[in-house]
């Protein structure tokens, strides 16, 4: 056994222990049976045949050592037959084995190849890595062995062939083991796509130079081939460096042709390329501004956003202050469809934003999306140069294109965000108003049971004292029992009135009995000003629309009556519209400044009530000036009323 081999067989071996104790033991035992084939091969040539199939098993056992489909195992097993007949031949006959061995691998590279590719496409996460990492071993043996060999057909050179392509199979052993630990294998995707790539173009080198110097020519004699390997190494350097040449001789002929490094396609990626950035929007827009004007030659680049009609200078170099054009309809019409449009077309119609500027070539270009206007771009040069042609037309349309896009994007996440502050703040109130809703309920029960023990309460106590008193006097003092009865009778009704007070506190009989307008004027009658009712015409509505106005009104009606004054008068109006249920409480009393005392318990309460059925509130006030209280309650049509 020679170095090479052993050292090829001792990496199969590491790259077995290291799958069996990282990834998977199955697919590490099937890379010791490969190492022990290979180790058996170096001594008993026949079996270097066989090597072949071994390679197309283990490619089909990765990267978990179970085959995918069933059809797999009979490849293998195919493979297998084939090379081991042709094992037999080569012991039989005493020839050598490495022609066969080359032609069986490459007959197993063709088969196994597209099978492995099939099971690769659908494979994903850590073993799609795992993968990726073979593949760079094999692209990495299969570039070195296709090299040594044209150059030993070419040059006769390497001399012995075979240790050099054991060699290079040591790259396929070390791909397995980099790629078998699944919480240290990484993505690899860029170094494979450059290990394809320059694989991919080491093929055509080679190949040309075979095609070229063998079918073409002639092979090269013993004094030849030094130049023709010095020529092949050189053509395969060129072929390297030509990607990083090319650009770098683009960015100089761009500097020297545009006074700048980019020219106008770089331009437009290198800008796509910022879009992709968290880069602020005023940021972006500055350096579109600076791109322009040194791709461009210009005297000056400026970038106007537009909103709601009014243009704004957003960016410009040089710098210039902020400057606001307000744009007719028409305007905005024109300019919406207009594109690129020169100096006598933006002066009919741009006659504010040209203002002070001289007879210099200009440009203005439209930034649109979706037929919606969001901006221009402006640009000129000094006058005596060079006006603007067809490629530099070109590139602000494919720059217009793409700030049309950023800035139509802007627009619907400033939109967003403001919808999402604008249910943050009406969740934020729904909140507070159930909260203060449970707190109401909770007063007005703790208010009901306070008004029932003093009231109500009591007075049913002194009346049950006082039957049993009648009933010791009925046998003694009939007299005494007769003025009792009156007692009686006088405290019965005091407890009736007070159960009644309580009850319209609770819900108004009359307003159930009789609608607003009777319920109202009811209580207009009890109220501490002077009252007036304006409701003829108002017919029934839901109980909770009922409820909720004529509780408004009460709770109008008593803040007045508190802060009015004494000469103050409310007026109590109810109409119905298209719109809804209108009401409004008015006093002429001294009223208040609302921004400076801010609105009371009474009338969040009321505003909540209201909105609770999906209407508003307002409130409006002055010193001096009285109050006005208007509420506006959505309501059915008519035939669905009750």
């Amino acid at each position: 056994m020679t170095v090479t081999t052993g050292g090829v067989v001792v990496a199969w071996l590491i790259a077995a222990v290291v799958t069996m104790r990282q990834s998977s033991v199955r697919m590490g035992v099937a890379l010791v049976a490969g190492a022990c084939v290979a180790a058996a091969a170096a001594f008993v040539e026949p079996l270097r045949v066989l090597l072949p199939a071994v390679l197309v098993q283990l490619v089909l056992l990765l990267p978990d050592g179970r085959y995918r489909r069933r059809a797999h195992s009979g490849v293998v097993i195919a493979g297998y037959v084939v090379c081991g007949a042709a094992a037999a031949i080569v012991a039989a006959t005493g020839g050598g084995s490495g022609p066969t061995a080359i032609a069986l691998a490459t007959v197993g590279a063709a088969v196994a190849f597209p099978l492995a590719q099939a099971r690769y496409s659908v494979t994903t996460g850590i073993a799609r890595r795992q993968l990726q990492w073979v593949c760079w071993g094999l692209a990495v043996a299969s570039v070195i062995a296709l090299s040594a060999i044209v150059t030993r057909i070419l040059a006769g050179w390497p001399r012995p062939l075979g240790p050099v392509l054991l060699a290079a199979s040591l790259a396929v052993p070390v791909g397995i083991a980099l790629g078998a630990s699944r919480r240290r294998v990484g993505a690899i995707d860029e170094l494979l796509a450059h290990t394809a790539a320059g694989a991919g173009l080491a093929c055509v080198v080679l190949a040309t130079y075979v095609l070229v110097v063998v079918g073409l020519g002639r092979p090269p004699t013993a004094n030849e081939r030094t130049i023709l390997l010095l020529s092949m190494a050189g053509a395969a350097l060129a072929a390297l460096a030509y990607n990083p040449a090319r650009r770098r001789f683009q960015r100089a002929s761009s500097r020297f042709l545009y006074g700048v490094l980019e020219g106008h396609e770089d331009m437009v990626r290198s800008f796509g390329t910022h879009l992709s950035r968290a880069i602020p929007l005023d940021e972006l827009l500055i350096q579109l501004a600076d791109s322009l004007r040194g791709t461009l030659q210009l005297r000056s680049a400026e970038v106007w956003r537009n909103g709601g009609g009014v243009l704004e200078r957003a960016a410009s170099r040089p710098d210039r202050p902020v400057a606001r054009v307000e744009l007719a309809a028409a305007e905005e019409s024109a300019l919406s469809r207009a594109g690129i449009s020169g100096a006598a077309w933006a002066r009919v119609w741009l006659a504010a934003v040209l203002d002070g500027r001289d007879d210099g070539p200009l440009r203005v270009a439209s930034i649109t999306h979706a037929g919606e206007l969001f901006g221009l771009i402006l640009v000129d040069r000094a006058p005596g140069e060079e006006d603007f042609g067809p490629d530099d037309e070109t590139l602000l349309v494919d720059l217009t294109r793409q700030v049309g896009l950023v800035l139509h994007n802007v627009r619907l996440d400033s939109a967003l965000q403001a919808s999402l502050d604008e249910l943050r703040r009406q969740a934020a109130e729904l909140q507070a108003s159930r909260s203060r809703i449970v707190a109401t309920a909770d007063g007005e029960r703790r208010r009901i049971e306070r008004d029932l023990h003093d009231g109500a309460q009591q007075h049913l106590v002194a009346i049950s004292m006082k039957l049993g008193l009648a009933k010791r006097l009925v046998e003694r003092d009939v007299a005494a029992l007769s003025a009792m009865l009156e007692e009686l009778t006088s405290d019965v009704h005091e407890a009736v009135d007070e159960l009644r007070r309580l009850a319209h506190g609770i819900y108004p009989p009359l307003l159930m009995e009789r609608g607003l307008s009777a319920a109202l004027t009811s209580a207009a009658s009890r109220a501490a000003l002077p009252t007036t009712v304006a409701a003829d015409g108002i017919g029934r509505h839901a109980e909770e629309i009922e409820a909720a106005v004529y509780f408004c009104c009460l709770e109008a009606l008593q803040n007045a009556g508190k802060h009015a004054g004494e000469n103050a008068s409310a007026t109590v109006c109810l109409r119905e519209e298209e719109a809804g249920l209108l009401f409004s409480v008015s006093d002429n009393g001294a009223g208040f400044d609302a921004a400076e005392r801010g609105l009371g318990a009474g009338f969040i309460n009321m505003r909540d009530r209201v909105g609770a059925i999906g209407g508003d509130l307002t409130v409006v006030s002055g010193k001096s000036e009285g109050t006005t209280i208007s509420g506006r309650i959505p309501i059915q049509p008519k035939g669905s009323e009750r």
